[in-house]
């Protein structure tokens, strides 16, 4: 009976991860006899609790270049704390390649603000209620791990204060 629950239990571990891919692209390459088809997919993969990851994958079909991105995505997870109004704690922005994007916490109801693989991004992680805006490229790929980015950087208010050695209250000046 162990057993059973136990599996049951890495089975809904595996189910509450969503893959969404963002482009699927199709590349060539000049090779001796000519033209090499493959294809380059972007998913990205998250369980909406907090936890988000951007993967590639390039194969000559697309069904293979999706799975090879979701192993990536699954690679390359990142933490990210939300706030109790499915927001993020503070203000944040990164780049990535030529992409900057720029985060901003909002109110309860106010939903996802964003655009392209920014807000497929956001929506996998978790987060509810956010500004964010793409600047410089419009690379999906680019943005994506831009967002990622800046959600990594994120840094909750213990953390913080636990790092300079002060209580929580004394951050609020």
């Amino acid at each position: 009976m162990a057993n059973r629950r136990k599996e049951k239990r890495t089975r809904e571990k595996e189910t509450d991860w969503q893959e969404r891919v963002v482009q699927i692209r199709r590349v060539t390459k000049v090779v001796k006899g000519g033209k090499k088809l493959s294809f380059r997919a972007i998913v990205i993969v998250g369980n909406e609790r907090g936890q988000v990851g951007v993967g590639v994958g390039k194969a000559s079909d697309v069904i293979g270049a999706v799975k090879k991105g979701v192993a990536d995505g699954r690679k390359h997870v990142v933490d990210v704390p939300l706030t109790k109004a499915n927001s993020i704690p503070h203000p944040v922005s990164s780049s990535g390649g030529g992409a900057k994007v720029m985060m901003r916490p909002a109110a309860p109801g106010t939903g996802v603000i964003a655009g392209g693989a920014v807000r497929t991004v956001l929506e996998l992680a978790g987060v509810r209620n956010i500004l964010a805006k793409q600047l410089g490229s419009g690379n999906p790929l680019n943005n994506a791990r831009a967002a990622v980015n800046a959600l990594a950087t994120l840094r909750t208010f213990s953390e913080v204060a636990e790092e300079r050695g002060i209580p929580v209250e004394n951050l609020y000046g």
